[in-house]
């Protein structure tokens, strides 16, 4: 049997139906006591905790495999808690960042708690009856904590060799980046609120992303440590598309949950446009779909009417089944000659000095209409990339004023991704 801490591989079948699942849909990377864990959740609900710091208004769809991952222990009858970090993000998680986070006020992280809060809602069912989620805030006890007592406390039971191994502050300390004292602490502030949930949620397993492998595990040999109590860790894998960008990363930036950061149809957009090597894995991992029928369309001849179920359902869990129809219309709208302008068309903003230097093939791609440079000149040979519903034909084609009449101009690839590209001001 693995001791507690140590990576084991995840292999099915397992005893209980969550493990099962979130196995079949590709969310386990990273388990400690796994077996344990699987004899555990068989046995009956657990409660378990995602902790995100609040350095935004806004979740986004980077997050959003961790996030799924508590939506299914939930729909399998678990409790789960969305830990926000009021605290720690007063310090800022130094992994794997080449910069310190900035400082954020009182007041930034009043609006950036309650902005992911509403982040949380569509995909947690918050309340108080059994297997209701919960909303806790690390503040509530951080906050409180005398520096001599939490030293003698907690801080007693981390080595410094192991903080010190944690491939985080590795990568800083050999690549001589900034490191500060104050980050340091942040694993021990981590392990402690996996006790302090333990103590007042009786919370028995922390997930999250395999970047945070190193600070879950320090709190669940902290946890064994200090209190002879079991508890266990799973992290989800840190996904990139198949084209190699990072997931929820565009030209534009993060694609955000809430709709005032992100309208619903450049949401549906961003997942009607994925690489079609995606589509059976996101199938999987952030849709409600049974695996039988994401079985069937795996299987469909039609690709785009697959990822058009993708796009439909996503879009539908994260902002409601209302939004799809306004979205098709506005879709077909643009398709078919509908109004000149609906503000629900993704637009893409092309800085003017682009104007004489960049090509189409740049267009294409930094608007996020192809994932790279190559799959823009294979479009334009293939002859599915449009400007001003005008087939492309040169790959070397220098982008110019003539182009954007009344300042913007519409662009395509294929039938299926669109957008306005509208030179800046």
């Amino acid at each position: 049997m693995p001791q507690t801490g140590e990576r084991v591989s995840v292999t099915p079948p397992f005893l209980s139906p969550v493990l099962q699942e979130a196995s079949e849909r590709g969310f386990l990377y990273q388990g400690t006591d796994l077996a344990r864990l699987d004899a555990r959740l068989a046995e009956g609900p657990v409660t378990l905790y995602l902790g995100v710091d609040a350095t935004a208004e806004s979740l986004h769809v980077g997050n959003l495999v961790p996030i799924m991952l508590l939506r299914l222990f939930q729909r399998h009858g678990h409790r789960p808690l969305a830990l926000v970090g009021g605290g720690t993000s007063k310090i800022g998680d130094p992994s794997f960042r080449n910069t310190t986070r900035p400082m954020l006020s009182e007041e930034e992280l009043t609006r950036n708690i309650q902005g992911i809060r509403l982040s949380y809602a569509p995909y947690i069912r918050f309340g108080t009856q059994d297997h209701d989620g919960k909303l806790v805030n690390n503040a509530d006890w951080l906050d409180r904590l005398e520096y001599i007592p939490f030293l003698r406390e907690i801080g007693r039971h981390f080595p410094m060799g192991r903080l010190l191994s944690l491939d985080s502050v590795k990568q800083k300390l050999e690549n001589n980046l900034p490191f500060s004292f104050l980050e340091f602490n942040y694993p021990l502030l981590q392990a402690y609120d996996f006790l302090e949930l333990l103590r007042r949620e009786n919370c028995v397993l922390q997930i999250g992303g395999s970047d945070q492998w190193g600070n879950i595990v320090s709190g669940v040999e902290f946890i064994r440590r200090m209190t002879q109590t079991e508890v266990f860790a799973l992290t989800t894998p840190l996904l990139e598309t198949s084209s190699g960008t990072k997931m929820g990363k565009t030209a534009q930036g993060a694609v955000w949950l809430r709709p005032e950061f992100c309208s619903p149809l450049d949401f549906w957009q961003y997942w009607r446009n994925v690489d079609d090597r995606d589509v059976s894995r996101f199938l999987r991992l952030f849709t409600d779909l049974p695996l039988e029928e994401i079985a069937v369309l795996e299987k469909a001849e039609d690709i785009n009417a697959t990822k058009k179920t993708l796009a439909d359902s996503v879009t539908a869990l994260t902002h409601g089944q209302e939004v799809i129809p306004q979205i098709h219309q506005a879709v077909q709208a643009l398709f078919y000659g509908g109004a000149e302008r609906n503000d629900q068309i993704p637009t893409f903003f092309v800085p003017r000095d682009w104007l004489g230097t960049k090509t189409i093939v740049d267009l294409l791609a930094e608007s996020g209409l192809c994932s790279s440079r190559g799959e823009a000149r294979r479009l334009i040979r293939g002859g599915g990339a449009y400007l001003n519903d005008t087939s492309i034909s040169s790959e070397e084609e220098i982008l110019t004023a003539a182009q954007f009449p009344k300042e913007r101009a519409k662009i395509a690839s294929g039938k299926k991704r669109f957008l306005y590209a509208c030179l800046q001001k």
